[in-house]
């Protein structure tokens, strides 16, 4: 039997990047309005600080502080859900520090190696207190950014390229024992993996491989990958547009389960609960946050409380 799936909010605006709090709520981003909001457990809605950029993937870091993916902004015109390109107002992405409090955000990271950041789209902190985060790049009317693989320290101190040019890296999570990092591919609707030697340090996989990447799986349909998050078994759930589903493969590549949703586009997906089996879901189409209940635990993300 198909689990019971709940709406808790409703009228969001392109919701992503979910993080399950310790009171219950959800704290999430809005790409369309620039916002980051917390939903309650009893599904209130409160926008926190000021709107703008936009404000993309969100995670706990090990000093009670939000971290930001900022894809510095879409152009959301009336009949289409989905950005229509860059902002009229668009700079370039960022990396930023949010109070979980007020939703008052520091810029930390604008660039990398003298060159700016797109789009910067997910991230994943280690037990060692650094994050590794993707920057999907843009697309333009006649042409698009490279994405890539990075990892950074919270402090604003070091940034590094760890993979690049990667067509469109979303979602990026750490398989349990942290010696791999994962990437979901949009556009190839591929799921990547990365071999971790030490933190922000991979061992590259050689030609043919586009990146360095290890290719783990895809779809035999077409769909869109967006971002994922890691069960505690070590399986990877990728949230997957167009077929509109939670897919979850294992780590050998194997299809574990599909699992579908009411929408077309749920776009991230996070655990939480006291015994992490708990899925929150953005579902972009229709701009809500669902929750059901997962057949097996989440991974207890580093720092989350």
């Amino acid at each position: 039997m198909a689990a019971e799936i709940r709406i808790l909010a409703r009228g969001l605006g392109f919701p992503e990047g979910p993080v399950a709090m310790p009171d219950g709520s959800v704290i999430l981003t809005e790409i369309n309005g620039g916002r980051i909001t917390r939903v309650g457990p009893d599904g209130t809605v409160t926008r926190l600080g000021p709107a703008g950029g936009g404000p993309n993937g969100l995670a706990m870091g090990p000093d009670g502080m939000l971290y930001l993916c900022d894809n510095g902004g879409s152009r959301y015109v009336p009949g289409h859900f989905m950005g229509q390109g860059p902002s009229d107002d668009y700079a370039g992405g960022c990396i930023a520090r949010v109070d979980p409090a007020t939703g008052a955000r520091t810029v930390l990271y604008t660039e990398c190696n003298g060159r700016r950041l797109s789009a910067p789209n997910d991230l994943v902190f280690d037990r060692h207190g650094g994050f590794w985060f993707t920057d999907l790049g843009k697309r333009y009317a006649g042409h698009r950014d490279h994405g890539g693989l990075y990892y950074a320290l919270p402090d604003g101190s070091s940034i590094r390229e760890v993979a690049y040019p990667i067509l469109s890296p979303n979602g990026v999570g750490l398989s349990p024992d942290e010696r791999t990092v994962y990437v979901a591919d949009t556009e190839s609707a591929r799921l990547w993996a990365f071999d971790v030697e030490a933190p922000g340090i991979v061992r590259k996989q050689p030609f043919p491989s586009p990146h360095g990447g290890r290719f783990v799986a895809g779809l035999p349909t077409f769909c869109r990958f967006d971002s994922l998050a890691v069960e505690a078994s070590g399986n990877v759930a990728v949230a997957t547009l167009v077929t509109g589903r939670i897919t979850v493969f294992a780590p050998d590549g194997r299809l574990v389960r599909e699992v579908p949703m009411p929408d077309s586009h749920p776009t991230n997906i996070c655990f939480g609960g006291p015994d992490m089996r708990t899925a929150y879901v953005t579902l972009s189409e229709k701009g809500e946050l669902a929750a059901l209940r997962w057949p097996e635990p989440g991974l207890r993300l580093n720092f989350q409380r």
